[in-house]
C-alpha cells in the first residue's frame, strides 16, 4: 500500500524523445501554456482557502464564538505548520510528480474549509486550521518546480513574476468574492465558498499541470532552449545540491529578510480588515473592499517585477527589491498612522502596499534564493525561505492577537481598541526586512 502511494507521487518516467521538430515545438508550446496557467490558477485558489479566515474574523468575534487572542492562536497554527511544510514539501517537490502532489494539497485544503464552516469549537479551529497549513504548503513548491522544469533560466524571472500574481489574484477573489458571500449569507459561507473554489482548482491542476517535458517525450528545457547554465552541479545528485543550499549564508539572510517582510505582509492580510473595522469604523464589506485594492496593484507589481529585472537589470533583483521595500514602509506608515476617516487615503495606501508586496513576495519571498541556488534545488531553496517566512507570519498572528486583545476595552458592551504597540510591531518588521535584504546585494549565483 505504501509502495503504491510512493509510486503515485514519484516523478513521471521519461519517454523516448520525439524526433519531429515541428511536433516538439507544438507540444512544448501547448504544454508550457497549460502548465503556466494551471499553476497560476491553482495557486491562487490555494490562497482563497488560506485567507478565508481573515474575512470572517470580526463576524466570529461579534458573534461571541472566539475572541481576538484565540483567533491569533488559530491563525498562528496554520503558519507554523505551513512553515515546516514549506521546508519539507519544498525538498519533496524536487523529487515528486508535481501535478499529483499539488492537486492533492489543494483538494485537502478545500475539505478543511468545508469542515470549518460546520463548527464553532476553538479546539476544532486550532486542529483543522493547523492541518490546513500543512496542506497549503503543498502549493508553492510544486508551482516553482514546474516553472523550473518547463521554462529556461533566461525566462525564469518573467514567468515567475507573472505566476506570482496568483498571490494577488487569490487575495482579490477572497477579499471581494468571499467577502460578498459572507455579507449575504454569514461567516460560515466564507469557508464554504472557499472550499468549493478549492475543489474546482484541484480538478484544474490534476488535468492541466504536466509533470516534466521528458515524460511527454520532449527534450529537457535546457536542451530545447539551448540554455545550459549549470556546470558545477551537473554531476551532483539532488541531495548533494540541496545540502549546498543549507550551507549558503546568503540564502539564510534572505530567509530572515523574508520572515520580517511576512510579518508586515500578514499584519495587513490577517488583521487589516479587522483593523479597519475596529479602528476606523468601516463595515466588513467596506473594509474588505479597501484591502482588496492591494490585490489589484499586487498583480501589477508581480507581473512587471520579473520582466523589469530580466530586461532592465540583467536578471538582478536587488534594485527592484530595495525600491519595493521602501514603498512597503511608506504604505504601512500611511495605513497605520494617517488620521481616521479618509477612505481615499486608506485605499491609496493599499494601492502602494499591494504593488510593493507583489514585488517583495516575488523576489525576497522566493526568486532571489532560487537565483542563488542551483536549479536542481529550486524547491529546497524555496522551502528554506518558506519556513522562515511563515515562522515570521505565525509569530505575527500570535503576537498581534495578544497585543490587540490587551489593547481592547469594553464599556457598556461597546468595545474599543488601542493598536499602538501592534502598529509599531508591524512597521518595525518592514524596516528590518529592508536592512537584511541589503546584505545580499553582492551574493554570487551558483551554476
Amino acid at each position: 500500500m505504501i509502495k503504491k502511494i510512493l509510486n503515485f507521487y514519484t516523478v513521471s518516467p521519461s519517454k523516448s524523445t520525439l524526433r519531429d521538430s515541428k511536433l516538439v515545438q507544438k507540444l512544448y508550446n501547448q504544454s508550457r501554456w497549460s502548465v503556466f496557467l494551471s499553476a497560476t490558477i491553482g495557486y491562487s485558489l490555494f490562497y482563497v482557502c488560506r485567507l478565508s479566515l481573515s474575512v470572517v474574523k470580526k463576524p466570529i468575534v461579534d458573534a461571541g464564538f472566539l475572541n481576538e487572542s484565540q483567533l491569533g492562536m488559530v491563525g498562528s497554527a496554520l503558519f507554523f505548520t505551513y512553515a515546516v511544510g514549506k521546508l519539507t514539501n519544498g525538498f519533496l517537490a524536487d523529487r515528486s510528480n508535481i501535478k499529483r502532489f499539488m492537486a492533492t494539497g489543494l483538494f485537502l485544503t478545500a475539505l478543511i474549509n468545508l469542515a470549518l464552516g460546520s463548527t464553532t469549537l476553538f479546539v476544532a479551529f486550532i486542529v483543522l486550521w493547523g492541518l490546513n497549513g500543512w496542506f497549503q504548503s503543498m502549493g508553492a513548491a510544486p508551482s516553482v518546480v514546474s516553472l523550473s522544469r518547463w521554462f529556461s533560466n533566461r525566462e525564469r524571472g518573467t514567468y515567475y513574476g507573472i505566476w506570482s500574481a496568483s498571490h494577488s489574484i487569490g487575495k482579490a477573489m477572497t477579499f471581494i468574492g468571499i467577502a460578498f458571500i459572507v455579507s449575504m449569507f454569514g461567516w460560515r459561507w466564507g469557508f464554504y465558498g472557499a472550499g468549493i473554489s478549492g475543489l474546482i482548482g484541484a480538478v484544474i491542476v490534476y488535468f492541466f499541470l504536466h509533470d516534466n517535458p521528458e515524460s511527454k517525450g520532449l527534450p529537457s528545457i535546457a536542451d530545447y532552449k539551448n540554455d545550459h547554465a549549470e556546470v558545477a552541479t551537473k554531476d551532483k545528485s539532488v541531495g548533494e545540491v540541496q545540502k549546498q543550499v543549507l550551507k549558503n549564508p546568503f540564502i539564510w539572510i534572505l530567509a530572515g529578510s523574508s520572515a520580517m517582510m511576512y510579518i508586515s505582509r500578514y499584519a495587513i492580510e490577517s488583521w487589516g480588515i479587522f483593523y479597519l473595522e475596529a479602528q476606523k469604523g468601516y463595515t466588513n464589506m467596506e473594509a474588505s473592499s479597501i484591502i482588496s485594492v492591494s490585490a489589484i496593484s499586487g498583480i501589477v507589481g508581480t507581473v512587471i517585477a520579473g520582466i523589469i529585472s530580466d530586461k532592465l537589470f540583467k536578471s538582478s533583483r536587488n534594485v527592484p527589491a530595495l525600491v519595493a521595500g521602501l514603498l512597503n514602509i511608506f504604505s504601512m506608515s500611511l495605513f497605520l498612522f494617517f488620521p481616521d476617516g479618509n477612505a481615499w487615503m486608506d485605499s491609496f495606501s493599499m494601492v502602494i502596499s499591494g504593488f510593493a508586496f507583489g514585488i517583495l513576495i516575488t523576489f525576497i519571498g522566493g526568486l532571489m534564493a532560487v537565483d542563488i541556488a542551483s536549479k536542481k534545488a529550486s524547491g529546497a531553496a524555496l522551502g528554506l525561505i518558506g519556513i522562515a517566512s511563515y515562522i515570521g507570519a505565525g509569530l505575527q498572528d500570535l503576537v498581534s492577537g495578544i497585543l490587540i486583545a490587551n489593547g481592547k476595552s469594553t464599556v457598556e458592551n461597546i468595545s474599543t481598541y488601542d493598536f499602538t504597540i501592534a502598529k509599531w510591531f508591524w512597521l518595525g518588521a518592514a524596516i528590518i526586512s529592508v536592512i537584511l535584504a541589503l546584505m545580499v546585494w553582492n551574493a554570487k549565483h551558483e551554476d
